[in-house]
């Protein structure tokens, strides 16, 4: 569901609302791997299936910061503006992993607009953005992320 607004101004009237919830998408372990290649993070546990088979998990895993990049694709899908200048990532308040991600798992995000205000620089809008798997009992990743718009 994609919540499409005017003008990023229009995001002040949404606060405490939740905005929309994307579609499920598989994590794949060629995605994993080429996030392991760009990060240089190559741990077993994320690259090596046949150790991470044996691993505390069973299988191989996504890292975290690979379910936390896909940020820009979840507000896409959930949001979109027919006047936008430019969106900029501004940071992240408060992010945690309360479970893992394993490989070949299906993924959505849940996303709620924590917060808006009119700044100097444009619209400062704080999202939650609460990630889940398919059949998973814990969120995998909840995020406070924080994005300006012009």
């Amino acid at each position: 569901m994609t919540t499409t607004l005017d003008n990023p101004r229009a995001l002040l009237d949404l606060v405490g609302r939740e905005l929309g919830r994307t579609d499920w998408r598989e994590i794949t372990q060629e995605q994993v791997g080429r996030f392991a290649d760009a990060t240089g993070d190559h741990q077993w546990i994320h690259t090596e299936p046949e150790l991470a088979a044996a691993g505390p998990f069973g299988t191989t895993i996504a890292h975290g910061y690979l379910t936390l990049s896909l940020t820009p694709i979840v507000l896409a899908e959930v949001l979109a503006f027919d006047d936008l200048g430019m969106a900029v990532n501004y940071g992240t308040n408060k992010v945690r992993f309360p479970a893992p991600v394993p490989v070949a798992s299906e993924l959505r995000a849940t996303v709620a607009l924590t917060a808006a205000a009119e700044k100097p620089a444009g619209i400062e809008a704080v999202f939650t953005l609460t990630y889940e798997i398919r059949g998973g009992v814990r969120p995998v990743c909840v995020a406070e992320v924080v994005i300006v718009y012009r």
